[in-house]
């Protein structure tokens, strides 16, 4: 089935792609996730019931609205370019005329990511790129001062992962892989899901530290 097939099954809207007019700014273009990816990775990865998403990079909410729809999680979509948000907000009422029974918590927020103000339920963080490295250090940086606080495991999951994302969370946090996963018939070797870790029982161990 097709990619606007799909949207349509779920009431939404997502193709396309989007670009900054600012060539400055640090956020990259909006793209959605393939579908095909999205089922690759969820056959391979398993929510637990007390599970809460956030996207980074939203875009118009395709993962927010699948995430939301397959597995019944609460999940919040961030997303800096107004426009796109506004398109989400729109989906969002469209899609909630078909997905009433699912009594989830859905939201979108305007705003960058690296203000946004991590909760202390949030366990898990959706990436495609969304931005440079420079803010990803940030939002990483909020999520570790956050479980620092308040402790519990959590997991990112980055899709087409770029370099400067793994070097960062390899020399520069306590995360550590948990699993790769490729999605079958790409024509990029880089199509694929990279899943970090960061477990709870860290915080016991001396060479723990947020900077």
């Amino acid at each position: 089935m097709g990619e606007r097939k799909l949207d349509k099954s779920l009431g939404i809207r997502t193709v396309g792609i989007r670009e900054w007019t600012d060539n400055k700014v640090q956020y990259n273009r909006y793209e959605a996730t393939p579908y095909k990816a999205l089922n690759i990775l969820f056959e391979n990865y398993k929510f637990r019931d007390v599970d809460k998403v956030v996207d980074f990079g939203c875009g118009r909410g395709r993962v927010v609205f699948y995430l939301h729809n397959r597995f019944h999680l609460p999940v919040t979509g961030i997303e800096a370019n107004y426009k796109t948000y506004e398109e989400a907000l729109e989906n969002k009422a469209l899609y909630r005329l078909r997905a009433e029974h699912i009594n989830a918590p859905l939201k979108f927020k305007y705003g960058l990511a690296q203000h946004y103000k991590i909760d202390k339920k949030d366990n898990c963080f959706y990436f495609f790129n969304p931005f440079s490295v420079h803010i990803f250090r940030k939002v990483v940086h909020n999520i570790l001062r956050s479980v620092e606080k308040d402790r519990r495991t959590v997991d990112l999951i980055l899709y087409y992962p770029i370099r400067e994302y793994k070097d960062f969370l390899k020399t520069s946090t306590p995360f550590s892989i948990i699993n790769k996963i490729r999605v079958p018939g790409g024509s990029d070797k880089k199509e694929k899901f990279i899943i970090y870790r960061l477990r709870e029982e860290v915080f016991d161990e001396d060479d723990y530290w947020v900077s």
